[in-house]
């Protein structure tokens, strides 16, 4: 008996070891995680190209602020190529004052260029079902989002930054 209670005893203390090395290597990849935002930061930094936040290069662009959401970790702009690398930190909702919702993948990546943001990968947006957003045109007041069609919204329900809600899939 008391061999048994040995055996069952090491099996659960070995699977609760297990448990918690497993959570212990989870906290330490969202710690590199966030370490590597900060990085990027310092080795701009150091080089003397200081990173203007994703607001004001949005701005820059004449794209509303709230196309991405508040807790975007970092991005990269590559000026000649126009290609735009925006992080996030999990997947996750943004919801809009005008009832539209848009979904993000952890990168979302794109073309921008004055007015737009083109051969978007890592947005959606629901229309009956989630479908993928492959650009973003804006004019003065209103938004267009391309969804294999053309879907029109009024341009200030983006000109807010909302935190993004977690979701399990993209």
């Amino acid at each position: 008996m008391d061999s048994l209670m040995g055996k069952v005893g090491s099996y659960w203390v070995g699977q609760k070891t297990s448990s918690e090395v497993n959570s212990v290597g989870n906290d330490l990849n969202n710690v590199s995680n966030s370490i590597e935002g900060g990085a990027k930061w310092l080795v701009n930094k150091i080089k003397g190209s200081i990173q203007k936040p994703l607001p004001e290069l949005l701005k820059e662009y004449e794209l509303p602020i709230g196309i991405f959401p508040r807790d975007t970790t970092n991005y990269e702009f590559d000026e000649e190529t126009r290609k735009l690398t925006v992080n996030i930190p999990s997947i996750c909702e943004v919801g809009y004052k005008d009832s539209s919702v848009l979904r993000f993948n952890t990168t979302v990546t794109g073309c921008l260029d004055k007015g737009k943001l083109t051969d978007i990968d890592g947005i959606k947006t629901k229309v009956m079902i989630w479908v993928k957003v492959s650009s973003i045109t804006c004019d003065n007041s209103k938004l267009h989002f391309s969804v294999g069609m053309k879907k029109t919204r009024n341009r200030d329900a983006y000109e807010y930054n909302k935190d993004g809600i977690r979701v399990e899939k993209f």
